[in-house]
């Protein structure tokens, strides 16, 4: 997680909103990191677990991503939730939940919902303090 926050800075600094992600293999390596890039893309998907995907399934070449995991500093929205699903992650690690938009628990729970074909390992509230209040000290910069 303390790399996911690093990430998450990084954004910060550029202007985005402090979200961080990592992709990890099977034997715990980083297969690939970033953090959102929204602004700076102009893309309204290119949240930090939407671009970690990407680069791992074009790492691995395959869209299938079985037996990894995603380590992200906040709760992932609806959208991203989707990706995760249909990407075939194995498990799910976030720091903090979000109460306004996250689907892991929080507005819905996406990744039990039993309609769905793939379900995963939800992990919640490693260094939960820590990117909860990176997330709300950006806010309160930008009020």
């Amino acid at each position: 997680m303390q790399e996911a926050l690093k990430e998450a800075k990084k954004g910060w600094h550029d202007g985005e909103i402090p979200v961080g992600a990592l992709s990890i293999g099977q034997s715990n390596e980083i297969l690939s990191r970033d953090h959102n890039r929204c602004i700076s893309l102009n893309d309204p998907t290119a949240h930090a677990e939407i671009l970690v995907i990407r680069q791992a399934a074009k790492l691995l070449e395959n869209y299938r991503l079985n037996g990894l995991s995603i380590v992200v500093t906040i709760e992932p929205c609806p959208m991203c939730m989707g990706a995760i699903i249909n990407a075939r992650l194995d498990m799910l690690v976030f720091g903090a939940f979000d109460p306004k938009s996250g689907a892991s628990g929080s507005i819905c729970n996406l990744s039990d919902d039993v309609r769905l074909n793939h379900r995963l390992k939800v992990i919640h509230g490693i260094m939960e303090k820590e990117c909860r209040e990176l997330m709300q000290e950006f806010f309160r910069e930008r009020r």
